[in-house]
Order: C-alpha cells, then structure tokens, then sequence
C-alpha cells in the first residue's frame, strides 16, 4: 500500500516548520545570548578591574585598555536601546523647561557603578565634577557634544567673582567637540583627561558610564556643578597666557545645581546583570 500524498506534504510542511521555528529560536537564543554576555563580561572586568578601588584610585594601564576595548565594542542592542524609546523624544521636553533627562540603573557597589544616560536633543549634563574618581564613557548612538576641562597646573589660581559668592579657579579645556557613534570610549581620571565634563545633546543619544568609585557624600565623592567664566573677564596678578592660547583657559565657579536640569530615572530593560 502506498502512502499518501497528501500525508506525506502535511508531515513534510510540519517537519519544515518546525525546523525554521527551532532555527529562528536558536537565533534568537544566541542573539540574546550575546547580549547578556556583552554587558555580563563588562560587569566581570569592572568587579576585577575595581577590586582595590577608593577614592583617587586609577586602574593599571592593561586594566583600562581592557575596559576600553570592552566598552568600544559595546552597542546599543547590548542594552536593550534603540532611539525609537520614548526616553528620546520631545514627549520628554517639559513645558519652558531644559528636555528631561533619563538615568538608567544597571550596577553600583561601593567600588564602582554602571548607568546610562538617555538624553533627547538639546538635552544637557551641564558642567561637573568626578572628585577622585576613574571614568569610562561610551556614547552608544547619536551625536554629542563634549566639553571638559582640568585645573591649571601648578598651584590652585583663584579669583574673587562678586561678593560673597564663590572664588573662582583657572582650569585647562581638553575637550571642545563633537562625538559622533560610534566612536571610541572617552576615559577621565581624577587628576586629568577631563575631570570636569558638560555633556550637550546635538542629537537624541545614549552614553554608558563607569564611574569608579562612584559618587559618595560621605566618603567625599560629592558631585559639583561649575558656572564658565571667559579667561579675559578678571584680571589677576601672575597669570601669563599667550592672547592665542586664552581660549583654552576659563575660571570655573561653584555653583548649586542648575535648576533646570531634571534627571529621571526608569527601569533598564536590557539584559540584567548577575552578581554572583
């Protein structure tokens, strides 16, 4: 007795079936898989790299070279991001106020921490400080712009402002660009690189920071924010720069928190860290 034609299409239609649907399970499966590992192997290297971290502390050279290598290959898929999120559009810009900021929470202990900031266009970190502290930026899509200064060298040069506000001190710019993804990963340490950072959205983007450690009042890691003034505006005895270098100096005055800037933090989403 012959089988069926019929019989014999059906099971080979299922057999194919479930064939492509175990291989679109697998893809995804190993899609996934890459995912978790991306962001699980950034954790790892961040729990050896800051294992003996505190205040001041800076990663070995072939320990920041492996974080950067790390983070460059990092993407946005990685985290779960993608710039279709409601984080990155105008539904965040509130009413006459600066576009709304998201913080996204991955990881912090005592020796380091993980996040991301989500920022709409025109969104802005304005300027700050990272005291003692090792920083590792990736921006994951978009466009930023990046301005960041270190003291002056030598001894701290300040100036009086107006009175009883703050003094003023001379810092170095270092960074004054734009930073289009990808790109490579920006590092800051607690004495140059950039210590004191405004981030400027150009266009919606998403950097990933590692801060290591990361901010603690009580073990004197407190963020300041910083007002610019041009080099030109004081005048101060003992201060010689060339009239072609002055646009890579500023004082920079201490100031409350700019009100503003508003950061919101919301669930992350992507492929979840495990501490063990």
């Amino acid at each position: 007795m012959g089988i069926e034609p019929g019989i014999t299409a059906n099971r080979g239609t299922e057999f194919d079936k479930t064939s492509a649907d175990r291989g679109k399970a697998s893809r995804k499966n190993r899609r996934r898989g890459r995912k978790m590992a991306a962001v699980q192997t950034l954790f790892r290297a961040c729990k050896e790299v800051f294992a003996d971290g505190g205040t001041g502390f800076i990663p070995r050279p072939n320990d920041v070279e492996r974080l950067r290598s790390i983070l460059d290959s990092l993407k946005q898929d990685d985290v779960g991001l993608s710039p279709e999120l409601p984080y990155f559009g105008p539904i965040m810009h509130g009413n006459g106020r600066a576009p709304i900021i998201t913080y996204l929470h991955l990881y912090e202990c005592e020796k380091f921490s993980i996040g991301i900031f989500c920022l709409p266009p025109s969104g802005v970190l304005p300027l700050h400080n990272h005291p003692g502290m090792t920083v590792f930026s990736k921006l994951l899509f978009g466009t930023m712009h990046i301005k960041s200064y270190d003291w002056a060298d030598g001894e701290p040069c300040t100036t009086v402002v107006s009175e009883n506000a703050p003094r003023a001190r001379l810092a170095k710019l270092t960074v004054n660009e734009d930073f289009v993804a990808p790109c490579n990963t920006s590092i800051l340490y607690p004495a140059a690189g950039g210590n004191m950072h405004c981030f400027t959205a150009v266009t919606a983007c998403a950097v990933l920071d590692v801060l290591g450690p990361p901010y603690s009042d009580p073990d004197g890691r407190h963020c300041t924010y910083y007002r610019e003034h041009p080099f030109d505006r004081f005048s101060v005895d003992g201060i010689s720069v060339l009239e072609n270098e002055r646009d890579g100096f500023a004082w920079l005055q201490e100031r409350e928190k700019p009100r503003r800037l508003t950061v919101i933090g919301a669930p992350y989403r992507g492929p979840r860290i495990v501490d063990s």
